[in-house]
């Protein structure tokens, strides 16, 4: 097992999973400046250092409250700039997320709000604990869903429950994320950590270019023609075709035995 020492992160690999632990629980594990910058390099270093996915989950009893706002002063009658926040920070988060070429999962261990129910839907599987919430405060303050929020939303659940988050603020069960699509999966608590593991095990033995392309694909999808996405399938299987792991797995399956991927 290797650990990287952070302020306010645990960071840890382990046969090819890598976590990161978001660790402000005093603080309901909110963004800071300064977790901000140690995320980004975690995030870096996964991205270089052999792992072949991705934990995130908080510490305590939440998973992140979204922006501390004690870290981001406000003074009644000035204005402030929250685009360049956006643009410093939390744009370049999720599109490092997004550009991992691994599989990511979020391990919602309680509330996730605002940027940090975003942060985690930016991610390529989100597992929650049963008694997990998910909410989107920003029209409380008179704020859009940012964190990727406003593009992430409608995609998953559909225009008018999007519509319905991000007007009314309300906080919702991550049962009810399940049923509704937000989420891929919510688990009883105390089979929570085991399927977490069980999952990130399966992924971490997997064909890791494959994954990869999986995830530039789906997520390609939308902003493609059809024309458009048959040429990326094609590209990416042509890619896929020529590795390691795809000789392997059909090894394995005419000889009927569990495929051993090598990421390669």
């Amino acid at each position: 097992m290797q650990c990287m020492n952070y302020q306010t992160l645990l960071y840890e690999t382990t046969a090819g999973a890598a976590r990161i632990t978001l660790n402000r629980p005093e603080r309901m594990n909110s963004f800071t400046q300064v977790m901000h910058q140690e995320l980004r390099s975690a995030i870096a270093e996964v991205a270089r250092d052999g792992s072949r996915v991705l934990v995130i989950t908080g510490a305590g009893r939440g998973f992140c409250a979204g922006q501390d706002l004690n870290d981001r002063a406000v003074t009644p009658g000035e204005a402030v700039d929250l685009g360049e926040s956006i643009a410093k920070n939390y744009a370049p988060l999720v599109m490092s997320l997004r550009a991992l070429q691994m599989p990511v999962i979020a391990a919602i261990n309680g509330v996730a709000a605002g940027a940090g129910c975003n942060f985690a839907l930016a991610c390529d599987l989100v597992i929650a604990t049963e008694s997990a919430s998910f909410l989107q405060p920003f029209c409380k303050l008179g704020l859009i869903p940012d964190t990727g929020g406003s593009y992430f939303l409608p995609r998953l659940v559909g225009t008018q429950r999007a519509m319905g988050l991000a007007l009314l603020g309300d906080k919702i069960t991550a049962r009810r994320a399940a049923e509704i699509g937000l989420i891929w999966e919510c688990v009883a608590d105390a089979e929570f950590a085991a399927r977490v593991d069980a999952i990130a095990m399966q992924l971490a033995s997997g064909p890791t270019l494959g994954f990869a392309r999986t995830k530039q694909a789906l997520y390609a999808s939308p902003d493609n023609t059809f024309e458009a996405q048959l040429a990326l399938e094609g590209r990416f299987m042509q890619e896929c075709g020529f590795s390691d792991d795809y000789r392997e797995g059909v090894a394995a399956f005419k000889e009927k035995r569990v495929a051993v991927f090598t990421g390669r």
